[in-house]
């Protein structure tokens, strides 16, 4: 069988990969576990393959690394190897990557390590800290695909400006990760790199479009990792893989040298943002070691609002809600959300139940937006080399427009949406509410190829509310998340609903899977949303020194 042109130029972003891959840190396949086991969350521990102190840097938080390479107990060259080994063994199980930059990042390392000795004084707030990169973020003199096969030999010609500003405050890139074709699936697959998995069950997605960064913080590959997220793209994977994201207000965090294919669309704002391994505190310590730095200086369609240091109070209300009105969560994700509310209301926390608001409208609205051209550019992109369109990026492009937008269609939508920002807006003042507790996803993480419905997460995005997603602590149980008599009896509201509920058959299908929440915040009160989210996720884990106020 004759090989097609499009394959050969995957194969050529295949090779950029394999040939970067560090082979000393590789482990032998003999030593791997077996593609039928599902959970490898625990393999670098069980293994042996990482040292036990590797394996106290890779589980050391963002913050913390800081804090040990200031006292000196703790190089930046150590920390990069420690984090680059768990890298390539992550990849291995888990196919997340795109390429790796270790002598670079080594060399980065050396810099770090010398200039702390010469002078006693970290270079900046991120000094030394690895941090994983999603491919179509752009890094001078390296490819950028975008998840395209006919951009395998794209190069950016400069570093993105948000990388610059990471690099000023000491951050060292170690590894480029994966991303669906077209970048608008929850799950992670492209005709290039193919599939990345989820670490905690192989089976399942790492959710999309920042699938890889999903995976690497999931398992540990980096302390910190940046995302896009137009409709759920940070915070998707975040949940799906048991990690923290965030998505900030709009036109706070710079995006120049970030490539789509659909670049200067503006009806819908996509964001750039960080997901974390281990904690809130780390997505905070990421914003304002870019945000200090006053980025709106430099690009001037961000909005020059500074950094601010606040604490949350013990006067928040707190609304949960339970379902949006049109998807009905699944099980195990209405056991964290009473277990969030037992524990809040134990804190002394005000909590009321939030009734959704025309979130069915708001998916009308941000779906039609989405692709004003429907779809055109992205369809021709795909065009260009002839590669397959894959069955999530066929449904995506299927539920925009037939045709595109008009000029008067385009603004008639987006007056919509900001009437409805502002109806939703009125709706959280008149309630007295400060956040919104919610689900991040209808389910915990989604058999690969179903995740498609979105708009527990995108409904965030076309109200531009900042909004972080956290792990609850729990995982699928197989006695506590079975389906009840009331459940069986369940009448879905609409095809939507009936097709979300019927994936839900029982916990077998998502043995592993951790259990996220989503707390959403009052527009361009980033700050505040993650003083929040920190303390209520302390609140929930029990975490007594960080849930005192």
């Amino acid at each position: 069988m004759s090989i097609q042109r499009w394959e050969r130029q995957a194969q050529r972003g295949r090779d950029i990969l394999n040939e970067s891959i560090p082979k000393q840190w590789l482990a032998s396949t003999s030593s791997l576990p077996p593609a039928t086991e599902k959970n490898v969350i625990d393999f670098p521990r069980k293994s042996g393959l990482l040292s036990e102190r590797e394996l106290w840097i890779t589980d050391l938080s963002a913050t913390k690394l800081v804090i040990e390479m200031r006292n000196g107990n703790l190089k930046a060259e150590e920390t990069v190897i420690a984090f680059l080994k768990r890298a390539v063994l992550g990849h291995q199980l888990l196919n997340f990557a795109t390429e790796f930059m270790a002598d670079e990042a080594i060399s980065r390392a050396k810099e770090l390590d010398s200039y702390f000795e010469r002078t006693g004084k970290l270079i900046g707030p991120l000094h030394g800290v690895p941090i994983s990169i999603k491919e179509h973020i752009g890094l001078k003199n390296r490819t950028c695909n975008t998840g395209y096969v006919a951009w395998v030999d794209k190069v950016a010609t400069e570093d993105a400006h948000l990388v610059r500003l990471l690099a000023n405050a000491g951050a060292v890139f170690h590894v480029r990760t994966n991303q669906p074709q077209s970048l608008m699936h929850l799950c992670c697959s492209n005709n290039i790199t193919g599939a990345t998995l989820n670490p905690y069950n192989r089976t399942l997605t790492p959710g999309g479009s920042s699938g890889g960064e999903g995976a690497s913080t999931g398992f540990k590959c980096a302390p910190l990792g940046i995302g896009t997220d137009i409709g759920g793209s940070i915070r998707v994977p975040a949940a799906f893989c048991g990690s923290y994201g965030f998505r900030p207000t709009s036109m706070r965090v710079p995006m120049a040298g970030i490539q789509v294919a659909a670049i200067g669309q503006e009806t819908i704002h996509g964001v750039v943002g960080p997901l974390a391994s281990s904690s809130v505190e780390d997505l905070e310590l990421f914003q304002k070691a870019v945000m200090d730095q006053e980025p709106w200086d430099d690009e001037t369609s961000l909005v020059p609002v500074p950094w601010k240091t606040v604490a949350p109070s013990r006067e928040m209300t707190v609304a949960i809600m339970w379902d949006d009105g049109v998807v009905r969560p699944h099980p195990p994700v209405v056991r964290a959300l009473k277990l969030a509310k037992e524990k809040l209301l134990k804190a002394g926390i005000k909590v009321i139940d939030w009734e959704p608001f025309k979130h069915d409208h708001g998916w009308k609205i941000i779906s039609s937006l989405y692709y004003p051209d429907s779809a055109a550019l992205q369809r021709k992109v795909i065009r260009e080399s002839g590669e397959p369109v894959l069955p999530l990026t066929q449904w995506v492009f299927d539920f925009s427009r037939a045709q595109s937008l008009t000029h008067p269609e385009a603004w008639e939508l987006q007056l919509e949406r900001d009437v409805y920002r502002d109806e939703y807006n009125a709706l959280i003042k008149s309630r007295g509410v400060d956040f919104i507790l919610s689900p991040a996803y209808p389910g915990v993480a989604a058999v690969y190829g179903e995740s498609h419905y979105w708009n527990y997460t995108a409904i965030w995005n076309v109200l531009d509310l900042p909004s972080v997603v956290f792990p609850s602590g729990l995982t699928v149980d197989s006695t506590l998340d079975t389906l009840t008599e009331q459940d069986k009896k369940y009448q879905p509201r609409s095809e939507v609903d009936e097709r979300e509920w019927a994936k839900y058959q029982g916990p077998e299908r998502y043995e592993g899977a951790p259990v996220a929440l989503q707390i959403a915040g009052r527009h361009f009160k980033d700050e505040e949303t993650l003083a929040a989210a920190k303390w209520v996720d302390a609140i929930i884990k029990d975490d007594s020194k960080q849930s005192k106020l």
